[in-house]
């Protein structure tokens, strides 16, 4: 058998098989398959057949050939971008699309031949030159359409309907043609400007890829006519100046003060970043008359770090300013092709696009393609034929589109606004452009691709490809052309001598609206907490919410055991313990009108299974969150969700969140403390430092359970010793704490304060259930958070010892000083490390007449709290250590070394006499 015998055959089985199908149920098969084999009965009834096999014959009225065609069309629909004209400096490499009319059993001969499949595509009855000629222009011209991966047939149809009712022609209306080369004459021309007028400096330009601004002038307008109030864009360094200038708005004079470096370092807040790195908000009147609101967050070079961060804005927008309508902001992530393809975060954000928790009514992608990851060839970054091949994992469509057809890539545009606002899913657009420059301006990319360069250096810019496409077909004459580049290019010199001739004074970063109602923290903030206690009658009133389950609801019995004991400890004992003291703290800001927010994985249930947010009738498996009823008129329901298994992406999310919603207290919890490790690029290039880069506070909490219980290595230790090295000058708070009363009034206090400080708490996992650890009613209804507590079982006079802990530890010290009946050796514990409480140490301390000092600490000397309290506290006199010995691994993986050892610190604490 040949070849076109072999595809003849598989087509005919295949045909026959759809048939059958068809027969049984018509709405089996998509729309085109009903149509055709609704012509093809049409045909039975009025010529005769031999049924469905009488399609192969040569006098069959309904002709193969018909066939044949239809799977050509399918063909290019499937693989037609594989042949796409979409590279504007290079050759694309040799893909096999098997799209040519061999591959069909077609040849020259059939092309006169007119065939009723036509009307497929629009074009009614056509010959079949007419056919491939239209499908040329759709499928292999500037943009490579993917979306036949997609297993929701409505998508595809309506996809089908969008790239084939244009037949490939992309031409906008004349004022459109206007708007595109106003916005790309801007983008052009800035860049040239800055690269002759500011030679060698970093800028990162787009020079390659200026139809970026077009696309996003494009997106921000037609999103606005649908409904959109918001967008938020996350993008790394490549075009943001651009992008801040040409979108965002900010002024000319302000960019090029920045490059003059006309900055007072006294007057700044913190210590600043980069101009390529920093955020932007501004609020538009469009042409339409709408206002539209747009926030470029700021971020560091950690490419693709901002992707979640972004969501997670976008998401609190949608929560809080909202109302829940996700079309009224739309994230827009701008990806570099090597860091789209490489970087993990970007997984873990795609995969969060339909999830209940994370959703946000779909994100536009938008790709710019250089093919260089800094100096490395695409060869050399992935596997896959596409850097957006990661779009398919959630069948989200891809269009790759040529960076210097300016029209292919304003639909492409419009068409990712239609479709985000008729699916509210993710869309990728792939801009494949070139980076005129090295990675900056300073680099020599012929280095390492000197032939790409040479043809970059002789290839025109986009704009110049435009402005002859426009006098080529006569819309715009050069003259109106050359007037608007050079009315542009003396703007900017007159904004540059402005600025050279009388330096901007300096002006500190704009707060967005929604943190305008707070302000900086000072030092003295930190000397003492504010009252964060609830009256009785609150405390009452949640406490019933959390015991009470609607009628006919069946819990577990483990649930019901539950319930009786939190009944018991709420208003017969008066006595809450952890989960009672945390699940209050949520009611009462709730109660409040807060959001509260919590992520995590397993975080309804809780991994140590103290929570128990969410109930599961045991029959019918409906869940119940009580923190949902606690009266009729609560200002919010709890937001809790149990995340993807992500803590980069989650985590990121939930700062993103707490960035756009500063009176919700937002919390990420990790299933152990040891897996924020996999979110260290967050803390390090977010957390703990944007305040001082960026002037961006942030409330966000992280819950890190941490103690050694002999779980072995990977499930005792959160390494605090890392977030008390990233802690310097009040940057973040840091606690262990050992009471529930103390873990409700740190959750109130985050929203209390006047000020935001991103908190980390090493939670517990033993104490949780620990018999002494609890705390009375009284607790909750006075006073506020505590920074120690002293030792109320001493005598002051006979202390010959202080021990200072933290955490967990603590109760291990308790329990010998109470069997030994030690009134010698003092214990007090350390609440919050950062700020550390030195003033309510110190006058803990002036009690005592002179006593030795000592650290105790469960945790190895490398590790745990010693070197942060080494550079803290020793000045105010000698200190020891008591801890594990100093070790590679976080804990030893033997239950009885472990008890060994914990029992050789503890002793060691109350032996004097070493």
């Amino acid at each position: 058998m040949d070849k076109y015998s072999y595809i003849a055959n598989a087509h005919s089985n295949y045909l026959d098989e759809l048939y059958q199908s068809y027969k049984k149920d018509p709405q089996s098969v998509d729309d085109s398959w009903q149509r055709f084999f609704e012509g093809f009965e049409f045909s039975q009834r009025d010529f005769g057949s031999n049924g469905i096999d009488g399609i192969e014959k040569e006098d069959a009225k309904v002709s193969s050939k018909e066939t044949k065609v239809r799977n050509l069309i399918q063909a290019y629909r499937m693989r037609g971008h594989l042949k796409s004209k979409t590279n504007p400096v290079r050759e694309r490499r040799a893909h096999d699309a098997r799209i040519s009319l061999e591959e069909f059993g077609l040849t020259e001969a059939d092309l006169k031949e007119e065939f009723t499949i036509g009307s497929e595509i629009g074009i009614g009855k056509a010959s079949l030159k007419k056919i491939l000629d239209t499908l040329d222009k759709i499928y292999i011209g500037s943009i490579g359409f993917e979306y036949m991966h997609i297993r929701d047939p409505k998508i595809v149809d309506w996809f089908i309907d969008k790239t084939e009712k244009p037949q490939g022609n992309y031409q906008p209306a004349k004022e459109d043609k206007k708007r595109i080369l106003s916005k790309l004459n801007e983008a052009v021309v800035f860049e040239n400007f800055l690269h002759t007028k500011f030679l060698g400096q970093k800028r990162f330009s787009l020079e390659g890829g200026e139809n970026t601004i077009p696309f996003l002038d494009k997106v921000i307008n037609r999103s606005s006519d649908l409904g959109t109030k918001e967008v938020v864009i996350g993008m790394a360094h490549r075009g943001r100046l651009n992008v801040l200038t040409n979108i965002m708005g900010k002024t000319y004079e302000e960019i090029f003060n920045e490059f003059e470096g006309n900055t007072d370092p006294d007057l700044t807040m913190g210590d600043g970043d980069v101009k390529y790195h920093m955020g932007y908000s501004s609020h538009f009147e469009l042409s339409n008359g709408k206002k539209m609101y747009v926030k470029l967050t700021p971020n560091p070079s950690h490419l693709e770090a901002v992707n979640s961060v972004v969501l997670g804005y976008a998401r609190a927008q949608i929560d809080d300013e909202y109302k829940g309508d996700v079309n009224s902001t739309i994230p827009i992530l701008i990806h570099g092709d090597a860091a789209i393809a490489g970087q993990g975060i970007v997984y873990e954000t795609t995969q969060m696009s339909l999830l209940e928790g994370f959703s946000t009514g779909g994100t536009i992608h938008f790709v710019i393609n250089n093919q260089v990851g800094f100096t490395t060839d695409y060869d050399d970054a992935r596997s896959s034929i596409y850097c957006t091949d990661i779009a398919k994992m959630i069948d989200a469509p891809v269009l790759h589109v040529n960076g210097d057809d300016a029209e292919a890539v304003n639909f492409a545009a419009n068409l990712a606004v239609e479709y985000r606002a008729a699916f509210n899913k993710d869309i990728f657009i792939d801009l494949l452009c070139y980076r005129r420059h090295g990675h900056n301006e300073s680099d020599e990319p012929k280095f390492t691709q000197p032939k790409l360069y040479n043809k970059i250096a002789k290839h025109p810019s986009p704009r110049e490809v435009y402005v002859r496409k426009l006098t080529e077909r006569g819309d715009f004459d050069s003259g109106t052309i050359k007037d608007m580049e050079k009315t542009f290019k003396k703007q900017l010199q007159d904004r540059l001598n402005e600025v050279k001739q009388k330096p901007l004074p300096y002006k500190p970063q704009k707060i967005e609206e929604e943190w305008e109602q707070l302000r900086r923290a000072k030092s003295d903030d930190f000397l003492k907490s504010p009252q964060t206690a609830i009256s009785k009658e609150l405390l009452e009133k949640i406490g019933k919410a959390l015991t009470t389950l609607p009628k006919g609801f069946k819990p577990l019995k483990q649930i019901d055991k539950l319930f009786k004991e939190r009944k018991k400890n709420f208003f017969e004992d008066e006595n809450l313990n952890w989960a009672d003291a945390e699940l209050l703290a949520y009611g009462s800001l709730l109660m409040d009108g807060n959001i509260v927010r919590m992520s995590g994985q397993d975080v309804k249930r809780g991994t140590f299974s103290h929570r128990h947010s969410y109930v599961f009738d045991a029959e019918t498996n409906e869940p119940y969150c009580n923190l949902d009823h606690i009266d009729d008129k609560q200002g919010q329901k709890f937001k809790i969700y149990n995340s993807l298994l992500s803590e980069f992406g989650v985590l990121g999310f939930e700062y993103g969140y707490a960035m756009a919603t500063p009176s919700a207290l937002v919390i990420w919890e990790a299933q152990f403390g040891d897996f924020a490790n996999g979110a260290q690029v967050m803390i390090d290039q977010f957390i703990t430092s944007a305040e001082s880069k960026w002037q961006r506070m942030n409330g966000l909490v992280m819950l890190l359970p941490h103690g050694y219980e002999g779980q072995g290595p990977e499930h005792s230790n959160a390494r605090p010793e890392r977030f008390l090295q990233l802690a310097a000058e009040e940057n973040l708070i840091v606690t262990n704490i050992t009471t529930p009363a103390n873990l409700f009034h740190m959750f109130r206090r985050q929203v209390a304060w006047e000020f935001r400080k991103p908190l980390v708490q090493f939670s517990p996992k033993s104490l949780l259930r620990h018999p002494k650890v609890i705390s009375p009613v009284k607790d909750f209804t006075e006073g506020g958070f505590k920074e120690i507590y002293t030792d109320p079982y001493v005598d002051n006079k006979k202390v010959k010892r202080v021990v200072l802990c933290a955490g967990k530890v603590y109760y291990d010290l308790l329990e010998k000083q109470q069997a030994d009946k030690r009134k010698d050796v003092a214990i007090i514990r350390i609440e919050q490390l950062h700020p550390f409480p030195m003033k309510q140490v110190d006058e803990a301390l002036a009690k005592f007449n002179d006593p030795e000092i000592i650290w105790v600490q469960e945790e190895p000397s490398n590790m745990g709290y010693w070197t942060y309290i080494l550079r803290t506290v020793t000045e105010r006199g000698a200190i020891r250590l008591i801890s594990r010995k100093s070790s590679a691994s976080p804990a030893t993986g033997y239950a009885k070394v472990h008890k060994t050892e914990q029992e050789a610190l503890v002793n060691k604490a109350f032996d004097l006499k070493k």
